[in-house]
């Protein structure tokens, strides 16, 4: 290793970079401004993408990856490693047309440099045991031997770190005066500035852009003939109940229901439910109570990403908690509300910092963000966010006519 920096020298640009991409969706979403920052820093390089296969859907038609290596939970590292060296099997591969397809076809699979996106111990040493002559990630513990450039922390990085009970305990017991001192993170913390500070690394413009994804107007037509929607005439909104990090990110339902059946009242809309398959309960729940399948859609556990994709482009509005699908409706244009809680808006929130399409609300519980999976006492965070508030920031944010 040759020591941490903050930039690196190329005597002839890269002709073929791996990009070891991140493991949820949340965050893979917002790393596509570091991806698009890449191409345009290296716009004649072949850019491949190693991502976690449950991923690989994503980045179909995206303009940053020309290839993206799939690689299963079950696979490790040497799996990894024979998929970098001898490229055998991409299962998903972007044509001279620019649309992906399935084809078992070898490819060279030497790359000039690695960029790797995770702070884990793993995805370094996956791309050292690849032999890749440069390999660039950020500085952590236990990895920086597989890293010819280790880059130092980000000066203005915020780290989310979880409280305590005895921690919150305090907070809320704080006088007013003290918990109106309390300040919030500058626009800089915001996770994709991470991302934007490897790329930055490679002389790559660190500038922020919003995340972004690409669905076609032919997934969109198919999604509306599979689930139903192409005789709907009215406004489709959306709602996503669900969160998988854990109660203390989830709005409770009874609010889900009641949010949506006043702004159904003032809307006239029709709601589509979103979820995985953990959220077929709740979502089955919310649908019952909004009332027939003419005013509510359960698709939890229904839909591919890709479908799910072309869903949210679909709706005018989203109404969803601090999740995945939060990050991708804001990507492919689609105004978010959210109600947060147990994570901040400032670090992980949807789109670029303080993009007024979108309405992130809050409560003034003094002990939020917590970053815990559940909350160790009244859940006031949320409990606090009024049904009303939510009402009002959905029907100002949603878009005046559908996308198609």
């Amino acid at each position: 290793m040759e020591g941490l920096s903050m930039s690196v020298a190329f005597k002839t640009p890269p002709r073929r970079i791996l990009v070891r991409g991140v493991n949820w969706l949340g965050d893979a979403v917002m790393t596509t401004p570091a991806l698009l920052r890449l191409r345009e820093k290296f716009p004649a390089a072949h850019i491949a993408l190693l991502t976690p296969a449950k991923l690989a859907e994503l980045w179909k038609n995206h303009p940053a990856v020309d290839e993206v290596i799939p690689f299963t939970a079950d696979e490790g590292v040497l799996k990894v490693l024979r998929k970098l060296r001898y490229g055998r099997g991409p299962e998903i591969l972007r044509g001279a047309e620019g649309k992906f397809h399935a084809a078992p076809v070898i490819i060279p699979a030497r790359f000039d440099l690695a960029l790797v996106l995770p702070n884990s111990p793993r995805s370094a040493l996956e791309v050292f045991l690849a032999d890749i002559p440069q390999r660039i990630g950020y500085a952590r513990p236990w990895r920086n031997f597989f890293l010819t450039q280790a880059v130092a922390p980000r000066t203005d990085a915020v780290k989310m770190r979880k409280r305590t009970a005895s921690e919150i305990r305090q907070l809320i017991s704080e006088k007013p005066e003290v918990k109106s001192q309390k300040s919030e993170s500058p626009k800089s913390a915001h996770q994709i500035f991470e991302y934007l500070h490897l790329v930055g690394a490679l002389g790559a413009n660190p500038e922020p852009l919003a995340p972004q994804l690409f669905v076609t107007p032919e997934e969109i037509e198919a999604v509306k003939m599979k689930f139903g929607l192409d005789k709907i005439s009215a406004p489709i909104f959306g709602l996503n109940p669900g969160a998988e990090y854990g109660s203390a990110k989830r709005w409770p339902a009874e609010k889900f229901i009641s949010a949506a059946k006043e702004i159904q009242t003032k809307a006239n809309c029709v709601w589509l439910v979103f979820g995985g398959k953990n959220d077929e309960a709740v979502a089955t729940q919310i649908q019952s109570a909004i009332g027939n399948r003419q005013s509510a859609i359960s698709l939890a556990g229904k839909t591919s990403l890709r479908e799910l994709m072309a869903l949210l482009k679909l709706c005018r509005v989203l109404l969803t908690n601090d999740t995945g699908p939060m990050h991708v409706a804001a990507a492919l244009g689609t105004p978010v509300v959210v109600p947060f809680g147990s994570t901040s808006p400032e670090l992980t929130g949807p789109g670029l910092p303080g993009d007024m399409h979108h309405r992130l609300l809050k409560s003034d519980a003094p002990c939020a963000p917590c970053f815990l999976r559940e909350c160790p006492i009244d859940f006031r965070c949320m409990n606090g966010i009024e049904i009303e508030a939510v009402v009002v920031a959905m029907l100002s944010a949603a878009r005046p006519d559908q996308t198609t």
